[in-house]
This record gives structure tokens, C-alpha cells and sequence, in this order.
């Protein structure tokens, strides 16, 4: 069954992901989905350079696979999850188990970016991207234990949305209750949408929607310009988000089997769901462990997907190049 949510309604219809899978506008259907590493690093944040290779948040810190294939630990007991490189090939890391975000420099010098906002600690960060001018957009949800949570709104309701890092180092809020659980995020190449993968799947009914935000000149989100793109009902909810180069959006999400009582449905796969602008669903690559968490491009042309699910580090090849941000092009 597919729900989809648009301008508040929800309409249903049968349809089967085999339709969607390997679409070869998309995926190149000739190489198939291969095992890279299933040795605990594809937890996580996985993020591409031209030079280290693959980096995945996996086994407690990151992990290394290089250019030619050997795996090792880039950094011990780093706590991470989303990872990015940044446009002058720094590596920046949400770090949830410290509750902060930080960023490591190729000579090895970590600096810590946040770790608080308005004097109270983050839930658990999560997922980020980064504008034209180089700002840090992320998530804060929490999983898992509730009852050290700071960040609250008037009400004393608990702020699971989405901050940005300016380029002085202040920090401001961009989404907060217009979310329940801000996951993985996304910018349109323009700047002017903000994805986000609201994800509470610890609860039945909790959110399980990919949403697109209207953002102002300032990068701050319009009020009530929120859509719901897609929508994941009872079964896991979407993760991690990534661009190619036509701008559409690759989502982790979806699950195989059955999670009772929160993620009771199991019609929506595991694996990476193609998305155009607007939601339309245009390919799926099925992923066969649970969790899938998130995806990166890399390679040499930027048409190799990496893609973390179970602990296990997974590749395919799409037709046109994914969207980065280093290295930078020419």
C-alpha cells in the first residue's frame, strides 16, 4: 500500500516497489547491489573523498575503506552519525553521543562547531548539509531515552528540528515543533527548500514523512509553507537524504519486516526510494537489512551509491552523478 499525503489529504492506492526497483533511468540495472563491508562499519553517515575513500559511522567511531579497498578506523570512539565533507574538504561530524557537532581538518585537528543552544544541550545530532555559502544545516532528534532532554518550547513540549551553523559560529533554529523528529536533511542546489525526513518510529503513529520546506533569503524556513511528500504510514519512516545532480532525492527508509507495536507494516521495503521535486516515487533499490540508514555518492565519476543498512556497507551505480559538496568542481 502506498500513502500519500499532499496539502493535508491522504490518499491510498495499491502498487508494488518491484515496479520502481532498479529503474533504469535511474539505477544502472547491469550492476547489482553489492556487499562492501559487513563487518559493522555501515551503521552510518557515509561520505565520500576522492583521496581517504569511503568513512562510515559504524563500530563506535568512523571507519576507513580505502581507494583500494583496505578498511581500517579513521577516528576510535568518535560517537558519530551523519557525515559530510565540506567544500574545502573538511569533515564534518554529527557526534550524538557527545550531543554536538564538530569538524575534523585534514591535518587532524577536530573543532567543536555547537554543542549547545540558547545554554541547552542537543538531543542527539543527527544529519546535515550545507548551503551555497557554506552554513551547517542539522537535525536533533532523540532516540531512545527521553528523560535528559533540554530543549523544550514555551509549553514545555520537547524541540526535536533542525539548526543552522552560520558562518560566525551563531546558531539558530530553523524548524522546531513544525516537525516531530527531524532526521535526515537536504537542500535543494537553488537553496530554496529545505528536505527533511521526519522520522518518530519508536511510537505507532508517530511521523514517517519526507517534508519540503519553503526557505526565505535569509535560509530560514517560511511559516506554513510545509509539504508532505511522501508518507511511510506504519512501517519504519524515512533517514538519510542525498541529491544527483538532476536534483532528485534519494531516501533511505522503509523496512522487510514487521516491528510490533511501532512499525507494524512492512509493505514499504527497505532500501533507497527515488524521489522527484515534488514526491513523485521514481525508482527503489531494495536493501535487504534492517536498518537502512542513509547514502553517499563517490567514485570517480560520482555515480557509485554507497548505502548503510544492518552494519553492513552496501554499493550500486546510477545513471547520473550524485550532488556533493568536495570536491568541488572545477
Amino acid at each position: 500500500m502506498l500513502r500519500l499525503s499532499l496539502f493535508g489529504f491522504v490518499c491510498t492506492c495499491v502498487f508494488t516497489l518491484e515496479t520502481y526497483a532498479q529503474d533504469s533511468d535511474v539505477f544502472d540495472s547491469a550492476t547489482p547491489l553489492q556487499v562492501v563491508s559487513s563487518q559493522g562499519e555501515g551503521g552510518e553517515g557515509p561520505a565520500w573523498d576522492p583521496e581517504l575513500g569511503i568513512l562510515t559511522s559504524g563500530n563506535g567511531g568512523i571507519c576507513r575503506l580505502s581507494i583500494d579497498g583496505i578498511a581500517s578506523v579513521y577516528r576510535e570512539k568518535a560517537g558519530t552519525n551523519g557525515l559530510l565533507f565540506d567544500r574545502e574538504g573538511r569533515l564534518v561530524c554529527c557526534e550524538p553521543v557527545l550531543r554536538r557537532v564538530t569538524r575534523l581538518s585534514r591535518d587532524g585537528k577536530l573543532e567543536v562547531l555547537t554543542d549547545s543552544f540558547n545554554g541547552k544541550k542537543y538531543n542527539q545530532p543527527n544529519d546535515l548539509c550545507l548551503d551555497r555559502q557554506g552554513r551547517i544545516y542539522f537535525s536533533d532528534p532523540r532516540y531512545g531515552p527521553r528523560d535528559d532532554m533540554q530543549l523544550r518550547d514555551a509549553d514545555g513540549n520537547t524541540i526535536e528540528g533542525v539548526y543552522r551553523i552560520n558562518l560566525d559560529g551563531s546558531v539558530e533554529r530553523v524548524l522546531g515543533r513544525e516537525v516531530e523528529r527531524a532526521n535526515g536533511v537536504a537542500l535543494s542546489p537553488d537553496d530554496r527548500y529545505l528536505f527533511v525526513a521526519d522520522n518518530a518510529n519508536d511510537r505507532l503513529g508517530g511521523a514517517r514523512k519526507l517534508w519540503r520546506f519553503e526557505l526565505d533569503s535569509q535560509g530560514n524556513v517560511k511559516p506554513k509553507s510545509g509539504r508532505v511528500l511522501f508518507d511511510w504510514g506504519n512501517g519504519r519512516g524515512p533517514d538519510g537524504i542525498k541529491q544527483d545532480q538532476a536534483g532528485r532525492l534519494f531516501v533511505a527508509g522503509g523496512t522487510n519486516v514487521t516491528k510490533p507495536p511501532h512499525e507494524p507494516d512492512a509493505a514499504l521495503k527497505g532500501g533507497v526510494y527515488v524521489f522527484d521535486f515534488d514526491g513523485k516515487l521514481l525508482a527503489f533499490q531494495n536493501v535487504p537489512t534492517d536498518e537502512v540508514t542513509n547514502c553517499a555518492f563517490g567514485g570517480d565519476d560520482l555515480r557509485t551509491l554507497y548505502i548503510t543498512g544492518g552494519g553492513v556497507l552496501y554499493k550500486t551505480r546510477t545513471k547520473t552523478p550524485g550532488r556533493v559538496y568536495w570536491p568541488q568542481k572545477p
